[in-house]
């Protein structure tokens, strides 16, 4: 089948509602395994984790914050309605991972079984969000915007930024929690390299 011949499928407004409940929730208990491991992780979610080692605020507060600017992009190139579903996102995050810490008060995970699988988990969450024409906010929106306009893979374009929130956390973290935070950015982004790319997915 030729690709003229693929028609696009529009989500429904309860598909797209599910998929970022689903997409949220998976997404915020990666981020929640990769606090447990010491680690960080890429994107705005890895400097709200750098910050939060340094002020003591709670982590969804501090990620809502770092996204405010980030949401002048959304709506020049995205629009409302990719900025809406966005902003409805990083608000289920926000309070998402807010609550995992006092639903699971005690846990005790190997830091480098919790950072891989927790990016893993976070990369998966993401993938989900971007099929719904949404996202978590930050080098999401940046890394979409240049997959669109330049054609680069967003995945790709993440990892590149990414690398520069991990190179930062050698300020906050050990060299040991740097090198494993590096490969753990690596797992996320390889999701969404490999598995969001231009004509791969028709869904809207």
């Amino acid at each position: 089948m030729t690709s003229a011949a693929v028609s696009t499928t529009k989500h429904g407004v309860a598909e797209d509602l599910l998929a970022i409940l689903t997409g949220t929730f998976v997404a915020s208990l990666g981020l929640f395994l990769v606090q447990t491991s010491g680690t960080v992780t890429g994107g705005t979610a890895g400097l709200a984790l750098l910050i939060g080692y340094a002020v003591d605020l709670p982590y969804g507060l501090l990620f809502a914050l770092v996204n405010l600017p980030f949401f002048v992009l959304a709506v020049a190139k995205k629009g409302w309605d990719f900025m809406i579903r966005t902003g409805i996102s990083i608000g289920v995050f926000s309070l998402l991972t807010s609550l995992h810490p006092v639903e699971i008060p005690e846990i005790a995970v190997d830091p480098v079984y919790a950072s891989l699988t927790g990016n893993l988990l976070a990369g998966m969450g993401l993938l989900v969000l971007f099929r719904h024409r949404s996202s978590l906010g930050g080098f999401n929106i940046l890394a979409l915007v240049v997959q669109e306009r330049l054609g680069l893979r967003a995945g790709y374009v993440q990892m590149a930024l990414d690398v520069l929130i991990v190179a930062v956390s050698f300020a906050a973290v050990s060299a040991r929690a740097v090198l494993l935070s590096a490969v753990g950015a690596v797992v996320l982004n390889v999701v969404l390299a490999f598995n969001h790319r231009p004509g791969r997915y028709t869904g809207s």
